[in-house]
């Protein structure tokens, strides 16, 4: 017996991350409002994709059993979250008192996604990070993850600079594209990187926080920056378990507790840490700090 049973009445595909990802259900304003990043990355429909996800289902709690493996809140939406798995499927439940849970249900076998989001009086921050979240899932599966970082882009090649919310990510990219010459922004909260016949790029993404930056477009990765506060500027290499360090906080966290899904993150990390180098930079926030670290990043590339 089903879990959902859904009503598949449209079709849009997106391009993210070089990855396709087909979403089927009724349209309605709310949803489109949950989807209002995505517009840059539809195509037209066609062929396979390699995750589909189903909007419209109706949902029968009941019947969803799974074991919890992290519960976290969900601040932007004010919400509960819990995520799980069970013989068949990974589950995400999102829940507050003022709304009914949406349930997100990957089948690991299908590699699709059943939801009960544009049925239930959608919240379109719920039906953003539920996609965000089961889309990670099935990139992860293919050396491709969401990191919480800000993307800067220069002369055709990227920078990411990473750290806890609140320790100036987005403080320091504004101040690179007000004192580098030519540096834009790419996104500034969840793009994707990935490996793409043998090299590490970063891509834009429909998911940008605060910042409305969503930008079909893909860099290579020139490196990555883990960002401090400090009274000073100072930049340094970080190598080998430190570059682990810099980088593995910024990936899913949730996943880290799936063992399945841990396994699949540590492959991307290592992949990505192949070929891009990781810096940690301690700053105050001024010019001078994003002069050193475009200095410093570009220059050691460039040797």
């Amino acid at each position: 017996m089903s879990i959902f049973d859904c009503k598949m009445e449209q079709i849009h595909d997106y391009i993210i991350a070089s990855t396709r990802l087909r979403l089927r259900g009724a349209a309605s304003d709310v949803v489109a409002m949950g989807l209002r990043g995505f517009a840059p990355f539809e195509v037209e429909p066609k062929g396979d994709a390699l995750l589909t996800v189903d909007t419209a289902c109706e949902a029968m709690p009941e019947e969803c059993e799974y074991d919890i493996l992290n519960e976290f809140d969900f601040e932007e939406g004010q919400a509960r979250c819990s995520f799980g798995r069970n013989a068949d499927s990974w589950v995400l439940r999102i829940a507050s008192a003022e709304q009914p849970a949406h349930i997100f249900l990957y089948d690991r076998r299908a590699k699709s996604v059943r939801t009960n989001a544009g049925v239930v009086g959608c919240n379109p921050s719920f039906l953003r990070f539920g996609l965000w979240f089961v889309f990670n899932i099935a990139t992860v599966q293919h050396l491709a993850a969401a990191v919480h970082s800000s993307v800067i882009v220069k002369d055709g090649r990227a920078v990411m600079f990473l750290g806890e919310s609140g320790t100036g990510k987005s403080t320091h990219t504004r101040l690179w594209r007000e004192s580098v010459e030519g540096a834009t922004l790419l996104n500034d909260d969840s793009p994707f990187v990935g490996v793409e016949d043998g090299r590490t790029v970063v891509y834009g993404s429909p998911w940008s926080g605060k910042t409305p930056c969503y930008k079909a477009e893909c860099y290579p990765l020139l490196a990555v920056v883990r960002l401090s506060q400090a009274p000073h500027n100072r930049i340094r290499p970080l190598r080998g378990v430190q570059a682990i360090g810099a980088l593995l906080p910024s990936l899913p966290p949730a996943f880290a507790f799936d063992r399945e899904l841990e396994e699949h993150t540590l492959a991307t990390l290592s992949a990505v840490l192949r070929s891009v180098k990781a810096y940690h930079l301690e700053c105050l926030p001024n010019g001078e700090a994003a002069q050193l670290s475009c200095e410093t990043v570009f220059g050691d590339a460039d040797k």
